[in-house]
């Protein structure tokens, strides 16, 4: 049962210490409790008897206890309870405020610590939720899935959470508290307590029934929710073109629909977590009814008294309350397991070991691809085909083709962000599929036409990933870049903390950031993908002859947009449909190769207008 919690529950049994001491903590409550329910029967023995030649019911008490345990208790305590009726209800009435406070202090120290406990469990599992997202492999972000992965690190380990506080607080208190109270109804009556139990099946059925038909639902509810986040997440990125193109209505009706999905799978659980509480009282007020009839029959024929049937009942319909939070503790947990098998299935993907294979030195020889062949998941057909090309070191070698002939594809197989499904890629005659992915990727810089800026200062973002880079050396990045100038008319200039993406700078300015990193990071191998697409032609001019001065000694692979790019290339590689179609430089290729002609007519030309 709930083997996906299970497997999370270590993350709660690490705090041993706190867990130790909640339960203590709950245990003193559950036996003021229990301590209280006896002395609400003497009280009722004290009333029932009415009489003050009597000797008290709590010496009589004390008396046969002291009896019972060989006389330990010294006589002057016993001396100095009192004997007459009213005086012993006072003590009572005393003693049981006194367990009162002790018991609600105990209770608060359970609660804290126990809500404590969990969301520390919480944070942790959510903590290494996210860095196994952030590790996964790129096929992650390629399965189209990333807003569902997000709600499994955010929403998810909050219902999660919701079931480790059912566990940790309300189960323990709860569970504590009826357990002390059944052990007052058997101790006043046993026999009587003991037909309480027949009920015990009969809830843990109605209750299985019903949870198996909530974590169904709930589990459908959570994927939903994943879905929600999707659709929010595209439009606000995209607000911009949402606003444009005047399509915040379609924006809101595809919300309110998959909106609707949501209400409609949480509808399918309404039903049983309904009827949970219902049917639990139904089973037990039977079941008290007929206790009750039992002990009246059993007071008409003498054996046993009057405040015993009415200790038991008392006892055992404090149980009963105690008891009935349980079905909410198990709806909890049930939501929680749903949750817990989407947080295990993220879990339990493979992460990138970045340490593992043999050290990369500095690039300085080679880029081989040899028989490369590629296929996303879910395609049709292959992405790369049957790709052999060798770079040399220093070179700058420009890709260009139609949409979709796998340009940024190929240059992705460098940092190895995909791995090929046959053939093999190397640098410096080392195959990448051995080499450590932490001594590959810190001799790269890539910059893409997508720029993507973090929250934070200017100047982390142009030493994003470096280690205590000094400022002059980011701000000589900044200078190559072109970017210098814009940041110092900035009012905190490279200091001035950025928002979400960068939005609040234009497109040029954020390209150029990028670049800034990547020449900041002085690689051996600098990828460029449609990297100056967004920059005017001033700047563009600017930039290649920083990107030229810079990439004497490394190697240059840039996917081409405009012709000024292609022309200073080396050599310029002609793909289309996932093939090398042509090799050769600018003019070579347009005196031969009729694909590289379209383009430079058609794309390359009309990208440098």
């Amino acid at each position: 049962m709930l083997p996906a919690f299970r497997r999370l529950l270590p993350d709660v049994l690490r705090y041993r210490a706190w867990l130790a001491f909640a339960l203590v903590m709950a245990f003193i409550s559950a036996a003021g409790l229990g301590a209280g329910l006896l002395g609400l029967v003497a009280i009722v023995k004290v009333v029932l008897e009415g009489s003050e030649d009597k000797v008290s019911p709590l010496v009589e008490k004390a008396t046969d206890l002291d009896a019972r345990l060989g006389g330990v208790i010294p006589d002057a305590w016993i001396g100095a309870i009192p004997t007459d009726a009213f005086a012993s209800v006072l003590w009572v009435f005393i003693l049981l405020g006194v367990l009162t406070v002790i018991g609600a202090t105990a209770n608060f120290l359970h609660a804290a610590t126990s809500m404590t406990i969990s969301l520390r469990a919480v944070t942790d599992i959510r903590s290494r939720a996210f860095d196994r997202l952030v590790r996964a492999p790129m096929n992650v972000a390629l399965e189209g899935h990333g807003a569902d992965w997000l709600s499994r690190v955010v929403n998810d380990a909050n219902a999660l959470g919701r079931g480790f506080q059912a566990l940790t607080n309300k189960a323990v208190a709860q569970l504590t508290k009826g357990a002390a109270a059944f052990i007052v109804a058997f101790s006043i009556q046993w026999k009587l307590a003991l037909i309480t139990l027949a009920i015990a099946p009969l809830l843990t059925l109605v209750i299985r029934k019903l949870a198996k038909r909530i974590r169904r639902a709930s589990k459908a509810a959570m994927r939903g929710q994943g879905k929600l986040l999707g659709v929010a997440s595209e439009a606000l990125a995209g607000l911009r073109v949402v606003k444009v193109h005047h399509t915040e209505a379609l924006e809101s009706e595809r919300f309110a629909s998959r909106n609707e999905q949501v209400y409609q799978q949480h509808l399918r659980a309404r039903v049983a977590r309904a009827l949970s509480s219902p049917l639990t009282e139904l089973i037990v007020f039977a079941a008290v009814g007929v206790l009750a009839l039992i002990g009246i029959k059993q007071i008409l024929i003498g054996e046993i008294s009057v405040e015993q049937l009415v200790g038991v009942l008392g006892a055992l319909g404090v149980a009963g309350q105690s008891l009935k939070p349980l079905n909410t503790v198990v709806q909890d947990l049930t939501i929680a397991e749903a949750a817990a098998q989407r947080i295990m299935e993220l879990l339990d993907r493979p992460a990138e070991d970045v340490e593992k294979g043999q050290t990369l030195a500095r690039h300085a020889e080679s880029i081989a691809f040899e028989g490369v062949s590629l296929r996303y998941p879910n395609a049709e057909r292959d992405a790369l085909s049957g790709i052999d090309l060798s770079i040399h070191v220093g070179e700058t070698v420009a890709f260009v083709g139609p949409n979709g002939s796998g340009k940024t594809t190929l240059l992705g197989l460098v940092p190895r962000l995909f791995e090929p499904k046959a053939g093999r890629v190397l640098i410096d005659g080392h195959d990448l599929a051995g080499v450590s992915l932490a001594t590959l990727r810190n001799q790269l810089a890539v910059v893409t036409q997508e720029t993507v800026l973090f929250r934070g200062t200017i100047a982390e973002n142009i030493g994003y990933g470096l280690h205590a880079p000094d400022r002059a050396h980011l701000e000589d990045a900044a200078k190559r870049a072109t970017a210098d100038e814009f940041i110092r008319a900035l009012p905190g200039g490279y200091d001035t903390e950025l928002g979400d993406g960068g939005m609040t700078l234009s497109g040029g300015q954020r390209q150029r950031l990028s670049i800034a990193r990547a020449i900041a990071r002085d690689p051996a191998i600098l990828i460029m993908d449609e990297a100056t697409s967004m920059i005017d032609a001033e700047s563009e001019a600017r930039i290649t002859d920083a990107v030229r001065a810079m990439s004497e000694g490394r190697t240059c692979l840039v996917v081409a947009h405009r012709l000024s790019t292609v022309v200073h290339a080396d050599r310029i590689v002609v793909l289309d449909v996932g093939k090398i179609v042509d090799i050769g430089t600018h003019d070579a290729l347009l005196g031969r190769c009729e694909l590289y002609q379209d383009l430079a007519r058609h794309q390359l030309v009309a990208a440098k207008a």
